[in-house]
């Protein structure tokens, strides 16, 4: 529990995908919802609950888009890479803007605009009620933000990768074709395996597995989704563990 016994996790990875950034009208980065994004990490961090977030880039750029036109795939990546550090940009001017403490760390190196990830610096910062954006990836190419959610992760010893998505955890159906589809409320990773459910790529989520690193896939979008989870209610999200 933390201090205030609100909730059962201490430390959490937070994993974005590039486009809950994303704007209308060539707008890479809408600042609207980086403020949106800001707001719901400072009701966690209330809480007492320790933050570290890692962001993908698709708002700004997807590699495979490039390497279906011929790019080279090291290239394409550093360039995602890259991406992943404008949008932790943004979000760390969003919650210093709200009045907390932020860091941004990067796996590539950028020393004027940001940290470079060193370990123990990072859960040093969370020690120190800082929130801790992981950017640039894993620094190697052929690994998504998916890969560095799960890895960072295990390394800070965060207690739970909570995954934002916009549907309110993992169905046995597509939702939105299927009236009938229902919300899992747990799943074992092997269950994820066999009904091959769709819940982070094959290397991150094996790493997951191997590491006993749980997952709960939410609607960061809906309400206080995000809030009730960290709580540990079980009528929101999917917990996989």
């Amino acid at each position: 529990m933390t201090e205030n016994g609100t909730s059962p996790y201490k430390r959490i990875l937070l994993k974005l995908s590039g486009e809950a950034l994303g704007g209308g009208e060539g707008a890479a980065v809408d600042i609207d919802k980086v403020d949106f994004i800001a707001e719901k990490i400072s009701e966690v961090y209330e809480l007492g609950i320790e933050v570290a977030v890692v962001i993908g880039a698709g708002n700004i750029w997807r590699g495979n888009f490039g390497i279906g036109r011929g790019m080279d795939r090291t290239t394409a990546d550093h360039m995602g890479m890259i991406g992943t550090v404008i949008n932790g940009l943004a979000l760390r001017d969003a919650l210093e803007r709200r009045g907390l403490a932020a860091r941004v760390q990067t796996a590539i190196a950028m020393n004027e605009v940001a940290e470079p990830y060193i370990r123990l610096r990072a859960i040093r910062h969370m020690e120190k009620q800082r929130v801790v954006i992981l950017a640039g990836g894993t620094g190697n190419p052929y690994f998504t933000t998916d890969s560095a959610a799960a890895l960072r992760a295990n390394e800070i010893e965060a207690d739970i990768i909570i995954k934002a998505t916009k549907v309110n955890g993992v169905y046995s159906d597509d939702p939105k074709k299927n009236p009938d589809a229902v919300r899992y409320e747990k799943l074992s990773y092997d269950k994820v395996l066999n009904d091959h459910l769709n819940v982070m790529d094959m290397t991150a989520f094996t790493l997951c597995q191997e590491n006993n690193m749980p997952i709960m896939v939410v609607d960061f979008w809906n309400e206080d989704d995000l809030l009730r989870a960290v709580r540990g209610e079980s009528e929101v999200g999917t917990l996989i563990s």
